[in-house]
């Protein structure tokens, strides 16, 4: 770092001054002009530099001229629980893009300790309300931090303004937004901060290449779109929280409380900016310090995910495109015959009369009939909801009532309806699909509305279409018992450009600033409402859909749950495609119309480990693919990897073969069968963890980082995940592949399907995975409860329970069971249920009721204990009860060459 000036010319005696400029390193470079049409002569107009470099691929070719943001800040005040200022703009500062609207200079940064190990700081408007998202959260009334146990020191800096926030223990800088980005006008906010190393999960949704984020200067879009996953495309949800690891893996957690369009940017500095269109800017920062701490603290605030009812975690069957209700009839008789586990059947919107919601089409005349005949039989069904509307009827009730009831989003200031086109068919005609797409679109697509799921209207409306659907009072024989509901397309999707005949207002469809989304080209409005759609918050107050797009599926999801609930009066599942934060608190959510390919394997992968950051924890993919043919090899590789999905759905797309486990062959079936008996003995188990996840907000599907953060190279690892603690699942993602390289982490780890311990710990191994097998690891120190499996959930909730012991280096083990009905609503927060914690010390195991408020009436009993790792022979078992010894009609067996 020495600069050597040479051939000056300066002569002696005589005074002179140089100066001189300093030029900004490549990873200091942050974009000053981010829009499509950049030039060197408009980012000169900015005050910025323009510099084209091609040998990094992404570094931005105007970036900004020396750290100056134009704000300073006045009147801070600093108190035990809290720091206020504000913010002054300097007006001699250039404009942060050339069609932004002017700087705000009436800002006001809140800061509020929250409590030891959570913060929030807010920049808002003080002279003129602005739009805020009205999602709640949970925070205390008042703040319950203390000055001496925060994790966390802030420092408010002056000019150019910044937030400095610093790891207290360590002195990690983890959030330092003192750079030249920041700017907040109306419709263009944007502020950056330096991260505190390039380890950072999180955002969404969009499909990514890897678990962590590449910080090599890509841009990724938020806003909610009816887009199937393809790289860098935003998607169905909107989560603009991340968590972000620090060199000594201690780890921390933000989320911005905001929903207009966005995006992101990451570069190697490493830094991170936020480019929002609208609202203000409303963080929150949860200290961990582990990663698993992070999602505990981040669920308490944003709220814990729904605990499913036992018979959602069971196999699930659909497709787009079954001709008729003998179809699935016959689907479900084969596969029992077949013997493969399977819970629940789906139709998707071919059960509808022209795809209009709460109509049944002829050709599924007998479904009342086969959900009746399969409930009977132990399983339950799911049916799809759109949320559009068709306009183009003359006597449909939904629509009448909607009307009557004022539920549809409209015109700004006006009466009229906004309407798209989605699914719902015109009446009277013909669909000739040979046609191209905008075509079928053009003739034969009805005018939709779309319901306003903020307004209390239209949830009572909502909530009686519905429970018409189950309880039919026209006619009685259509009613279907649907146990739970999927609700889709609502991001939400049109097929038209914003409205039919298009949109109105030219700022809100293509403000000042587009973010990098697909089709930016287009506007906001593309495939989507126009975003001057009028909207009305429950409190009556008007909001934009500009403003509150990202809501939408969030807002339908909770309205969906609760009629749900109140007309099945059990727990029941609401499947959701569009997201937000919180929206888990309701629902489970699929990863969206994936493609049969074996590239997406280790996506899906990617995308669940993702979830559990958005509260979304009961996910995962369409198994084997949702457009395209599946083939053989791929779909079983993918049926023996969905199995370990916490959602275990296979569907695909109409036009695709069949993909179900009995289209294939008899060896298809058996390799379907075998995986998924293997999820059934470990059912227990997995709602064990989602308890804990409704009730603590520990995660499912763990990342392996989340166990082994001391280990950096699990910082990498996502083509394996572990079930909680102690399930290690390493599945086989390339084809033609007959071994896996698998990390084992620094614990003890035994085979489960052997109970052997394998001997290698903190190193890859290749494992054998031939076509049929998957490689599963238990680890040593806990206790996973089994369950003997059967077709359905409600037959193996009958069986007998099981214990499988994985004994630690020291011969210890723990875990525990949470057992309940398995569809009583709120049976955690009712107490009812039972809670057993198991604890292996010493040759002693000690089985204790934490909780006994249910009990079962099946009179269910543990009747196998398997211990592996035990190092020498076990000649006597005694049960005790009460202190006592009791008579056990049990044997024991002991091989001393699996130490099982």
């Amino acid at each position: 770092q020495v600069a050597i000036i040479r051939g000056l010319q300066l002569e002696l005696g005589k005074s002179y001054s140089l100066t001189w400029s300093l030029g900004t390193r490549v990873n200091e470079k942050y974009d000053c002009h981010p829009d499509l049409n950049a030039s060197k002569e408009s980012c000169e107009q900015l005050g910025c530099l323009w510099a084209e470099d091609t040998s990094n691929s992404g570094v931005p070719f105007c970036y900004y001229n020396g750290p100056d943001n134009g704000y300073s800040v006045a009147d801070v005040k600093y108190t035990s629980s809290a720091v206020m200022a504000n913010l002054t703009f300097n007006t001699s500062n250039p404009k942060a893009y050339e069609n932004s609207t002017t700087p705000i200079s009436t800002l006001r940064l809140e800061v509020k300790y929250h409590n030891d190990h959570m913060l929030q700081f807010k920049i808002y408007d003080y002279a003129n309300a602005r739009y805020e998202v009205p999602v709640p959260l949970n925070l205390p009334a008042s703040p319950e931090s203390t000055g001496e146990n925060r994790l966390y020191d802030v420092m408010v800096q002056n000019k150019p303004f910044g937030i400095q926030i610093r790891r207290r223990n360590t002195g990690t800088v983890i959030w330092d937004s003192q750079l030249p980005t920041f700017t907040f006008s109306d419709m263009f906010i944007q502020i950056s901060t330096r991260l505190a190393s390039q380890y950072l999960y999180g955002f969404g949704e969009t499909e990514h290449a890897m678990f962590r984020r590449e910080m090599n200067w890509q841009t990724w879009g938020m806003f909610n779109r009816d887009q199937p996953p393809g790289n860098r495309l935003n998607s169905y949800g909107f989560q603009p929280f991340y968590m972000g690891l620090e060199e000594d893996g201690n780890a921390h957690g933000v989320l911005l409380l905001n929903s207009n369009a966005m995006d992101v940017t990451f570069q190697p500095t490493p830094a991170l900016t936020y480019r929002t269109t609208g609202g203000i800017l409303d963080f929150y920062m949860v200290l961990g310090p582990t990663p698993e701490l992070v999602v505990q603290e981040y669920t308490a605030l944003i709220g814990r995910p729904v605990m499913p009812p036992y018979w959602a975690l069971g196999f699930q069957l659909c497709r787009y495109g079954y001709a008729n209700d003998t179809e699935v009839a016959n689907l479900v008789e084969d596969m029992k015959a077949a013997k493969i586990p399977y819970d629940v059947q789906y139709t998707d919107i071919d059960y509808m009369e022209r795809q209009l919601d709460f109509t049944l089409n002829p050709r599924f005349a007998g479904l009342p009939a086969l959900i009746k005949k399969i409930k009977e039989e132990g399983m339950r069904f799911i049916i799809i909801l759109d949320p559009a509307i068709s306009g183009n009827e003359t006597d449909y009730l939904a629509f009448r009532r909607g009307w009557e009831k004022d539920v549809f989003i409209k015109w700004p200031n006006t009466d009229e309806i906004i309407y798209g086109k989605v699914w719902p068919d015109l009446p009277n005609v013909e669909v000739n699909d040979t046609l191209d797409w905008e075509t079928q679109v053009e003739l034969y697509r009805a005018y939709a509305a779309f319901p306003d799921f903020f307004r209390n209207s239209t949830i009572e409306w909502w909530t009686r279409e519905i429970a018409e659907v189950y309880d039919n009072p026209h006619n009685t024989s259509n009613s279907l018992k649907f146990d739970g509901l999927w609700i889709d397309m609502n991001e939400p999707s049109s097929f038209v450009r914003g409205a039919v005949g298009g949109c109105r207002n030219q700022e809100l469809n293509f403000p000042p600033y587009v973010p990098q989304l697909v089709s930016r080209e287009n506007g906001l409005s593309d495939k989507t409402l126009c975003m001057e759609g009028q909207q009305y918050l429950p409190d009556g107050s008007p909001v934009s859909h500009y403003n509150v797009h990202n809501l939408y599926g969030w807002a339908q999801t909770k309205p969906t749950l609760d009629a749900l609930r109140n007309i099945t009066k059990e727990r029941g599942i609401v499947i959701t495609r569009s997201t937000y934060p919180s929206s888990g608190k309701w629902a489970g959510h699929w990863l969206g119309d994936n493609t049969a390919a074996w590239n997406q394997l280790d996506k899906s992968i990617i995308g669940t480990l993702t979830q559990p950051v958005t509260n979304l924890f009961h996910t995962g993919a369409d198994i084997c693919g949702f457009f395209q043919d599946s083939e053989y090899e791929l779909c079983a590789r993918w049926m023996e990897l969905g199995a370990f999905y916490p959602f275990s759905r296979n569907h695909n797309g109409k036009g695709s073969r069949r993909q179900d486990p009995v289209a294939w062959n008899s060896t298809f079936e058996e390799i379907s069968r075998n995986v998924l008996n293997i999820r059934y003995t470990l059912l227990p188990y997995l709602y064990t963890l989602l308890y804990e996840a409704n009730a603590h907000g520990s995660t499912v599907v763990r990342p392996l980082l989340h166990e082994f953060v001391e280990d950096r190279t699990t910082w990498e690892i996502y083509k394996q995940f572990l079930w909680g603690p102690a399930l290690l699942i390493s599945p086989v993602l390339e084809q033609g592949a007959v071994e896996v390289n698998a990390y084992l982490p620094n614990a003890r780890w035994y085979d489960y399907h052997t109970g052997e311990y394998i001997g290698s710990r903190g190193q890859f191994r290749n494992l054998s995975s031939p076509l049929g097998h998957i490689n599963l690891h238990l680890r040593g120190g806990y206790v996973l409860t089994q369950q003997s499996p059967a077709n359905t959930t409600f037959y193996s909730r009958k069986n007998p329970l099981s214990l499988v012991i994985a004994l630690n280096d020291s011969q210890q083990a723990e875990g525990q069971l949470y057992w309940d009905d398995g569809v009583r609503i709120d049976a955690y927060e009712g107490g009812v249920y039972l809670l057993t914690s198991f604890t292996v010390k010493w040759g002693l195991l000690e089985i204790k009721v934490l909780h006994s408020g249910y009990a079962d009436p099946n009179n269910l009993k543990f009747t196998q204990i398997k211990m592996l790792g035990v190092t020498s022979n076990v000649w006597e078992v005694t049960v005790w009860q009460d202190g006592e010894a009791i008579q056990s009609p049990h044997v024991v067996d002991y091989n001393d060459q699996t130490q099982v």
